[in-house]
């Protein structure tokens, strides 16, 4: 064995350097997009003093954070979670934070947060609390996230999407039909991802969003298929053509490689939120996305751990301290650079379903995130339909976990489901481990198996009330 086999305990954990390698590179090609969407969430918006983000700026810090975070993580906490801004906490810090405060401000609670997660760790409680989770439970978790991400692939691909009227919330494709090339690249790499999965190929993922990219280009090139959303210039409204690609367009436009512009870095203001809402509320902004991004990382460590089978007989991932800590300061990084929170990274799953099982693999995919920091418009030409179909055949294999659930146990069951169904349903995976705490305290205090529950999880699930409930809690207090 090698030091670097030794460290990083690749033969310990049944893998090899190249799977590894290939691991790394599907994580990195499914979880690219962020440098293009968080630009895209964030300099959509505008903070309370009208001002903008800079969209080279958002980009170029949000490779870098993730980059190095992504290292740091493989290196510190030898498990392959890859880390960048996290969906959702930089859609809270966009449209709820910004909307009144300034963006160093909303920048500053998040660096607050980050910091009271990773006292947290320090203290051994974050990892008291997922250790108090019943393993039906870190289960059900795995396979909600399964559910959840196949929904993120389906929806980003534009097989799924919003009616916008009527009763029925969803449906597939345009007008329930599918029209549109990019469609047919998705189904493409869908089938082409299927056949390599059930015929066991070695890289079957890596080769789907490669192969299946190379498709992307041709057909672009042939049809010239436009973006399904252009910004409209100089206040004009924007162009939206439903059977555009989703986000990236497969085309080379302009130069290979750019120069990062780190001009957001550093610009966070610790103690602006407090002037400007007021004690109580920044508090509550801070408690908010604390709880979302403590519980999405757990779901995260839980799901894609049981998916690479490197949880222990309770459920528990060995070593997990020195994760969570380099998650929670990820969070800290993420706000210091102005990109949001930073979190480990679902589309983990996609490297673990390569055969990825140590940190070998985050320093692939780091290695990446740097170079995407001189070659953003070459990451560029991947398109949503081509890296979605991983997504689904990921969100597969992580469903496989629910044979492990005891369904005749409804005490455990019943919050197992709602686990499960609240996260793709809800689109978040907070909301769904919160619901199935929440259930499950019940349940047992309702059937007197008060002792069943472990002390962390009245607290928990305690926080979990006063989550859901924020909008009434706000008002009770007069911050709304």
């Amino acid at each position: 064995m090698t030091a670097v086999d030794r460290y990083f305990r690749i033969t310990d954990r049944g893998s090899t350097v190249g799977r590894e390698v290939r691991g790394g590179l599907a994580t990195f090609f499914t979880m690219a997009y962020i440098v293009v969407l968080n630009p895209l969430i964030l300099g959509g918006a505008k903070d309370v003093n009208g001002a903008s983000l800079g969209f080279e700026q958002i980009a170029a810090a949000t490779a870098l954070v993730a980059a190095v975070m992504t290292i740091i993580m493989g290196v510190v906490g030898r498990y392959p979670f890859a880390i960048a801004a996290g969906l959702g906490l930089n859609a809270v810090v966009a449209f709820q934070l910004a909307r009144v405060m300034s963006w160093p401000a909303a920048m500053g609670v998040v660096v607050i947060e980050g910091l009271v997660i990773a006292v947290l760790v320090a203290t051994g409680l974050r990892e008291k609390v997922m250790d108090a989770v019943p393993l039906s439970l870190k289960y059900a978790i795995a396979v909600g996230i399964g559910l959840f991400i196949a929904l993120i692939g389906f929806v980003d691909a534009g097989f799924v999407r919003r009616t916008g009227a009527g009763p029925v919330p969803v449906e597939m494709g345009v007008g329930s039909r599918l029209a549109g090339w990019p469609t047919v690249v998705f189904a493409f790499g869908l089938i082409l991802a299927i056949i390599l999965l059930t015929r066991r190929v070695k890289g079957a993922l890596l080769i789907t969003i490669i192969v299946t990219t190379i498709f992307a280009i041709v057909v672009n090139a042939i049809a010239d298929v436009p973006a399904s959303f252009v910004p409209g210039a100089d206040g004009a409204p924007p162009t939206i053509t439903p059977t555009g690609w989703q986000l990236n367009v497969p085309e080379f436009a302009g130069d290979v490689f750019s120069a990062p512009d780190f001009g957001l870095l550093g610009e966070f203001s610790l103690g602006g939120s407090f002037a400007k809402v007021g004690v109580i509320s920044a508090l509550l902004f801070v408690f908010t996305l604390m709880l979302s991004d403590f519980f999405d990382t757990m779901g995260t460590i839980v799901g894609v751990g049981a998916e690479g089978d490197l949880l222990d007989a309770d459920g528990r991932l060995p070593g997990v301290g020195p994760v969570l800590m380099v998650d929670s300061l990820a969070a800290v990084a993420g706000g210091a650079a102005s990109v949001s929170s930073n979190t480990s990274y679902i589309e983990s799953a996609a490297g673990v379903g390569e055969g990825a099982r140590t940190g070998l693999a985050n320093l692939v995919t780091g290695g990446l995130f740097l170079l995407a920091l001189f070659i953003a418009p070459l990451v560029k030409v991947v398109p949503y339909e081509a890296a979605s179909p991983v997504l689904v055949v990921v969100g597969f294999l992580m469903m496989t976990q629910v044979r492990h659930i005891d369904w005749d146990d409804y005490d455990i069951a019943i919050p197992a489901f709602l686990t499960m169904v609240l996260m793709p349903f809800t689109y978040s995976i907070t909301n769904g481990i919160g619901a199935g705490f929440i259930a499950y305290v019940v349940i047992k205090l309702a059937r007197g198996r008060a002792r069943d529950v472990h002390p962390f999880l009245y607290v928990v699930a305690a926080l979990f009330v006063v989550y859901f409930a924020i909008d009434p809690v706000e008002r009770l207090l007069g911050v709304k």
